[in-house]
C-alpha cells in the first residue's frame, strides 16, 4: 500500500493511519476535535502528498483541458486556480479536480487520489498534437496549512502568501515551492508543493512556526461543515452536478466530454443533493436512509460538527424535495427528524 513520504515523519508524530483510497494516511494524531478546532481557530497543517498532481503542457494543452473538463480553463489564465470536473459520457463525475495554471501552456492538474491514474490514463489518450505529460504526484509532497493564522505561518515560512485560488512560485531551503491559495476545509490558507527531498524540512519548520499537525478525521469534518462534497460519497460517476448543486462549475460555452447529456439532466434532474441538521448528538452517518414528504434517499456524508454541536449531513433524495418538506433520518433503526437547511452549514 503506497503511503506519503512523510510516513516516518507521521509515525514520529504519534498518527493512527487508515487506508484512504489505496494508501495509508493519517487519521489522526492526539484528538479530531482538537485538531478540528485549531484548524477552525488557529492554524493547522495536513500532508495531503496522496492527492494527484500531473503536468500538461506544450502547444495542445489548452484544448486539451478545455475538452476534457467541463469548466473552461481558458477563462482564467497563468497564476490562477480553477475548481472543474472530469465527467463521462452520460454526465456523471468521474472526478472533480482543481487545475493550477502555472504559465500560457503549462497546467498542474489535480485529481483526487483514488481516481489519479484513470485520469492521466484519460488525458494521454485524448491528447492530440504537441503535449507533454509529467508525474508531478512521484517527486513532490503537497501540504495544506489552514486556518485564521495560516496566513502569517504560510508567509513566514515560504515568503510569500498566494491570494485565493491564486498560483505563485518561489523558494524555500534552496529549493523550489509552488503555493496555491486552495484548500478543502473553508479556511484561509495555502498548498505547497516542494520536492521530496524538501518535504520533511517544510513540515518540521511549519510545525515549529506553529501548525498543529491534522490528519484525515478532521480534515472530513472541516469539509462537511462547509458543505464540500467528496468524491466517492457525494459525487460519483452516477451523478451530475445539476444533482450535486454545482452547476456553477459548468461552463456550457465549450465543447466537453458529457456536455449533451448534461443538456438533457439539467431539464429533469432525477435527484438531489440534501443538506440537512439532526438536534443534539443523533448523529447521522454514510448509508443510512433518509425520507422526506414526497420521496426518498440516503446519507452519502454525516456527522457530528464541531463547530455547532449537531449532527450534519448530505443525502441524495429521489425526487428532488421542495425547501419546506418535511425529513426524517434512521438513525438506529429510529426515525429522527431533520431539517433542510441552505449550504455551508457553517456561515464564515
Amino acid at each position: 500500500m503506497p503511503s506519503s513520504p512523510l510516513h516516518a515523519v507521521h509515525e514520529r508524530a504519534g498518527a493512527r493511519f487508515t487506508d484512504f483510497g489505496g494508501w495509508s494516511m493519517p487519521v489522526q494524531y492526539d484528538s479530531v476535535l482538537e485538531e478540528h478546532h485549531a484548524v477552525r481557530n488557529d492554524v493547522g497543517v495536513f500532508d495531503v502528498s496522496h492527492l494527484g498532481r500531473f503536468e500538461v503542457a506544450g502547444p495542445g494543452a489548452l484544448a486539451l483541458l478545455r475538452s476534457q473538463l467541463c469548466n473552461d480553463i481558458s477563462k482564467i489564465g497563468p497564476g490562477r486556480a480553477q475548481y472543474t470536473m472530469a465527467l463521462n459520457d452520460r454526465g456523471g463525475i468521474e472526478d472533480d479536480i482543481i487545475v493550477w495554471q502555472l504559465g500560457d501552456d503549462r497546467f498542474w492538474v489535480m485529481p483526487n487520489g483514488t481516481n489519479f491514474d484513470e485520469i492521466v490514463g484519460r488525458f494521454r489518450d485524448a491528447a492530440e498534437g504537441e503535449v507533454f505529460f509529467d508525474d508531478v504526484r512521484a517527486k513532490t509532497v503537497l501540504l495544506a496549512v489552514q486556518g485564521p493564522n495560516a496566513p502569517d505561518v504560510v508567509e513566514s515560512v515560504i515568503g510569500f502568501l498566494p491570494r485565493k485560488f491564486r498560483v505563485e512560485s518561489g523558494t524555500f531551503a534552496d529549493q523550489p515551492v509552488v503555493a496555491a491559495g486552495t484548500g478543502y476545509t473553508g479556511e484561509r490558507g495555502a498548498e505547497i508543493c516542494v520536492p521530496i527531498e524538501t518535504g520533511e524540512r517544510l513540515w518540521e519548520v511549519l510545525v515549529n512556526a506553529g501548525a498543529k499537525p491534522a490528519a484525515l478525521g478532521a480534515r472530513d469534518t472541516l469539509r462537511l461543515e462547509m458543505g464540500y462534497p467528496l468524491w466517492g460519497q457525494d459525487l460519483s460517476a452516477d451523478t451530475s452536478p445539476m444533482e450535486v448543486g454545482l452547476e456553477w462549475v459548468v461552463a456550457w460555452d465549450h465543447d466537453f466530454v458529457g456536455r449533451d447529456a448534461l443538456r438533457r439532466i439539467k431539464e429533469h434532474p432525477p435527484s438531489k443533493l440534501v443538506a440537512f441538521t439532526t438536534e443534539g448528538r443523533a448523529i447521522p452517518r454514510h448509508g443510512y436512509a433518509v425520507r422526506t414528504t414526497t420521496g426518498e434517499g440516503m446519507v452519502t456524508s454525516g456527522n457530528f460538527s464541531p463547530s455547532l454541536g449537531h449532527g450534519i449531513g448530505l443525502a441524495y433524495v429521489t425526487p428532488p424535495p421542495s425547501e419546506d418538506e418535511s425529513m426524517t433520518v434512521v438513525i438506529r433503526g429510529k426515525d429522527v427528524e431533520a431539517t433542510i437547511v441552505e449550504l455551508p452549514f457553517l456561515k464564515k
